[in-house]
């Protein structure tokens, strides 16, 4: 397969990385200063599993060309829209594009543009970052992937990236009913997000603050009624996993969302927490901790698109 992977940062640096490394043909699109820097350095990964140094190929908005077989989307769920944009001129023919974006509304976006035919769904299991350096970090050993054709139909674009992926140290799994599959990580993805990213700590310093476990497993049992109620209902070992992840008092587990407000960038508030928070009340459900995490992110926009940001401690030796 051809692919064209669009950004070489966290998620797509990783998978398109991965996929590099075992002989696939893979183009990265990205803007000329990234370009230039991959072509200095290469794409660099440092994981629990195994790191890689890579020679990449590369293209730019300007040099574009129609030849793709399929597109992996990995841009924030901000970026959807300049991200549409740029792929547009290789959305043709057969080209099909799978998005790994966090929540939910972007498949629909993206089937409204391109037709529902060209979209696949699917969703990473990963935590990941690109550092300063430039360098992919892989945070710990979770690396997975889960992707299919909207119409649970085992098509052979799905079957070939499988196999692409079967030659990597990625997990890949085909997917039968990706909408659910979907909705199941927007479960996980918001409980985490809402509670590190409110309470500016990793689960574990949750869980360990007084009512911290009892507000998180709250949160978490109103996001899988959620989902029951949107017909996509967690079966009993999805349930059990995160009932136990959630309380895991040693955990040093936070959402990419949270860490971004740390570093004073840009985040997914709408796509994930105003997203759920809908959600949430159109089916009548105690909406507070989502609504008090939704107003806490949009109040942290506001400061930080006025410039009020507090600059980030000076760390000593030592400290991380």
């Amino acid at each position: 397969m051809r692919i064209l992977v669009l950004g070489a940062g966290g998620i797509g640096g990783y998978f398109g990385g991965r996929l590099v490394e075992a002989g696939e043909d893979v183009t990265f699109l990205v803007r000329p200063g990234r370009r230039i820097e991959l072509a200095e350095n290469g794409l660099r990964i440092r994981s629990p599993r195994g790191d890689a140094d890579l020679a990449v190929k590369t293209t730019t908005a300007d040099e574009l060309a129609d030849h793709h077989d399929l597109v992996l989307l990995t841009c924030k769920a901000y970026d959807l829209t300049s991200g549409i944009e740029s792929i547009s001129p290789v959305m043709t023919g057969r080209c099909g594009v799978l998005p790994l974006l966090n929540g939910i509304d972007h498949l629909a976006i993206l089937s409204a543009r391109f037709g529902r035919d060209q979209v696949l769904g699917g969703t990473a299991k990963i935590a990941v970052t690109r550092a300063a350096d430039g360098s992919i970090r892989h945070l710990n050993k979770w690396s997975a992937v889960t992707f299919g054709e909207q119409n649970g139909r085992i098509s052979e674009r799905v079957v070939a990236l499988k196999a692409a992926f079967d030659r990597t140290r990625v997990d890949a799994t085909i997917s039968t009913d990706v909408r659910r599959d979907l909705w199941l990580k927007f479960v996980h993805l918001h409980t985490v997000a809402a509670m590190t990213s409110l309470m500016r700590a990793n689960v574990g310093e949750i869980v360990r603050a007084p009512e911290g476990a009892a507000l998180f497993q709250a949160l978490l049992e109103t996001n899988i009624e959620i989902a029951r109620r949107e017909r996509c209902a967690p079966d009993d070992a999805f349930v059990a996993t995160y009932r136990a992840m959630f309380a895991q008092a040693d955990s040093t587990y936070d959402a990419s969302l949270a860490r971004d407000i740390e570093r004073g960038g840009p985040i997914e508030a709408d796509h994930l927490l105003g997203s759920m928070l809908e959600r949430c009340r159109a089916h009548g459900l105690d909406d507070r901790i989502h609504q008090l995490a939704w107003v806490a992110a949009k109040a942290y926009e506001e400061r930080r698109a006025a410039g009020r940001l507090a600059a980030p401690p000076r760390l000593n030796a030592g400290e991380r």
